[in-house]
């Protein structure tokens, strides 16, 4: 059922962003900016209970704007780490989440504050990921992701994603809650396109 119900959430932040692309190229509609960040993300998380590692990776999101202050985003990240908290246990993981960010203006339009709620699912791979019967090496579960950021407007096609921090929960099987709250910062680039 998840896996179904991210499927649709991304088939529908696919969709957005072509209609967005596709109305922002028409001469006669209002161009909609459509945007492309590409970061670098540190993300501490949990396997269990008060065991915290640090994984490393990054994330390719698309935002297209489709009103005043309000956009689609879509988020694509792949985070790594060699050995969970001193397990000798690797963990990738890949969450694809898409849902709704408000922005607001600063100092001149060259700033701007964004809030973010996304949600979809998360596929954890190259580990252990204890089950009922036994132990697989993969699992996916549902991703939820809200937090927030800073842009800064270098030119009117680049920007700088000064700083994002983000809470993400995963449900990934662990033998405990089966729940993971993680932290992921991240800063980079970003293209826009009008």
């Amino acid at each position: 059922m998840r896996r179904h119900f991210s499927s649709m959430l991304l088939c529908g932040a696919i969709t957005a962003m072509t209609l967005s692309a596709a109305v922002a190229q028409t001469n006669t509609a209002p161009k909609l900016p459509v945007a492309a960040a590409i970061t670098y993300d540190a993300t501490r998380s949990n396997f269990t209970s008060g065991n915290s590692f640090w994984m490393e990776g990054g994330s390719i999101q698309l935002t297209g704007d489709i009103a005043h202050h309000f956009a689609i985003t879509a988020d694509v990240a792949g985070m790594h780490s060699d050995n969970m908290h001193s397990s000798g246990v690797p963990l990738d993981m890949v969450t694809a989440t898409f849902g709704p960010r408000f922005t607001w203006s600063l100092l001149h339009a060259r700033t701007s504050v964004f809030v973010q709620a996304l949600a979809g699912e998360a596929f954890g791979f190259h580990s252990v990921f204890p089950g009922a019967v036994r132990a697989g090496d993969s699992a996916d579960s549902l991703a939820v992701k809200a937090g927030g950021g800073v842009n800064l407007a270098l030119s009117p096609h680049i920007g700088l994603r000064a700083f994002e921090a983000d809470w993400v929960r995963t449900e990934l099987p662990n033998s405990t809650t089966n729940v993971q709250n993680n932290l992921r910062l991240g800063a980079g680039i970003i293209l826009r396109f009008r």
